[in-house]
């Protein structure tokens, strides 16, 4: 179903331009996600927390709005900083570590690359550790927002976070330029740096690790966020890169 709405995402539309969107993705018509979206939200054991910047929340390009609809067990939260009372799931995480409950049912871990003082340890060897007869669920955190407002937003949750979870993170090189939409079929804004991703990527790339069938929830995820991306590729010019100028000196400079 459709209804027609002020077009508030592009910057460019004149103030009474209206268009269609789509009551069920709520995307403009033009750009319809329902055709990718599975039509029953996939079910997972591991439990997803994210935590979203507000400046995240109607940004044209955010895919968090569209994971949501993708996942039956993803809790979106918005704020700069998870704390106690924000969510009753790592509440209970929390409180089950500080009275070392020996009967946790739950590995929880966070999203994020490490750095020297807060090293991550790599998903797929943090999953190993547990061996194959253990038969805890896990819960998977992620924070969603620009490289830098995410860094902000690690900090400030980690003196909570650090209690119950670990940080994990996938294959990243900071040595390497970070693709565009122009380098790739899965990228819909520039990444700093190698191996960064879209929230919606880097759920599905852990969910095909922590999950028995996830190779199969993986290709369902990465096929809706290749549709989104080939949308928003459709609607840009060619880049061409900009000329060197280059550099005179003194001597070089023309007199009159």
């Amino acid at each position: 179903m459709m209804s027609d709405s002020i077009d508030g995402d592009n910057q460019f539309s004149h103030p009474n331009t209206r268009r269609r969107i789509c009551n069920v993705c709520e995307r403009p018509a033009t750009v319809c996600l329902c055709d990718s979206i599975p039509a029953e939200p996939v079910s997972t054991s591991t439990q997803i927390v994210i935590l979203q910047h507000p400046h995240e929340q109607r940004h044209r390009l955010a895919t968090v709005p569209v994971l949501n609809k993708c996942l039956r067990s993803c809790q979106t939260l918005i704020g700069r900083r998870l704390r106690r009372g924000d969510s009753a799931l790592l509440d209970s995480l929390h409180d089950a570590t500080a009275e070392e409950n020996p009967n946790q049912s739950c590995h929880a871990a966070f999203l994020f690359p490490g750095t020297d003082p807060t090293p991550s340890m790599e998903i797929n060897q943090w999953k190993s550790s547990f061996g194959d007869d253990d038969s805890n669920k896990f819960v998977l955190i992620a924070f969603d927002g620009t490289w830098k407002h995410a860094k902000e937003m690690v900090c400030a949750s980690f003196p909570f976070l650090s209690k119950f979870a670990t940080q994990v993170c996938l294959t990243y090189d900071v040595n390497v330029d970070g693709g565009t939409i122009y380098s790739s079929e899965l990228i819909l804004r520039k990444e700093p740096f190698g191996g960064c991703m879209s929230t919606m990527e880097a759920i599905a790339r852990c969910l095909q690790v922590l999950e028995p069938n996830g190779v199969e929830i993986e290709s369902k995820l990465i096929s809706v966020l290749r549709t989104m991306v080939s949308f928003q590729a459709s609607f840009l010019k060619p880049s061409k890169p900009r000329p060197k100028l280059l550099k005179t000196g003194k001597d070089d400079e023309k007199t009159i």
